[in-house]
């Protein structure tokens, strides 16, 4: 029998049960195992519908499970809050302002005594140097009184610069009269010239 006699044998008698029974026997675990592992074909086949079966169960404990999983570990996190401890945190929560509100205040009243001794004019916007502990206050306003002193230094030269008298250059000779008799000769000289 050649082989295209049994191909032909096999197409013709493919729905019998004596021919499924034969080929049920050529096909095995070992052997479909060998195909999805050493075949690249079978490989990939097999890795794709893998891939689509772990996705679809992923996708399916989400839908089912996920929400419950977050919820679990917000409620670990974040326990609900008795009324005692509401109360209790407002409480904190308002003594801590207070607190930095009092320190704020004696930060000022510092920075406020300090610029009036140093006679900086920062008393209306002394809030812009206020910070949260005294040295940073210190060092703001320090910084503030030298930028304040070289600009008024700067501004200062600069007036004198541009209002100085010069007084008048008559080549080292003094033409002002030594007395009331030269004043009045000058005066009349002057006059007769005319």
């Amino acid at each position: 029998m050649t082989l295209e006699e049994v191909r032909k044998f096999m197409e013709e008698n493919k729905g019998s049960d004596e021919v499924k029974a034969y080929l049920q026997g050529l096909v095995s675990v070992e052997g479909v195992q060998n195909f999805f592992t050493q075949n690249e074909d079978g490989k990939r086949w097999h890795d794709s519908e893998k891939d689509k079966h772990l996705n679809k169960g992923l996708d399916t404990w989400k839908a089912n499970n996920l929400q419950k999983e977050i919820d679990k570990k917000i409620y670990e996190l974040y326990p609900e809050e008795t009324d005692d401890k509401k109360q209790l945190r407002e409480l904190n929560a308002k003594i801590e302002t207070m607190e930095l509100e009092k320190q704020r205040e004696v930060f000022k009243n510092k920075a406020l005594t300090i610029a009036a001794d140093k006679k900086l004019p920062i008393t209306k916007i002394v809030d812009l140097f206020i910070s949260d502990n005294e040295e940073d206050t210190l060092s703001k306003i320090g910084r503030f009184e030298e930028i304040f002193g070289s600009s008024v230094q700067s501004a200062v030269e600069e007036r004198l610069k541009s209002n100085s008298y010069t007084p008048p250059n008559n080549g080292g000779q003094n033409n002002q009269p030594q007395n009331l008799n030269d004043a009045l000769k000058n005066y009349y000289s002057e006059k007769n010239k005319g």
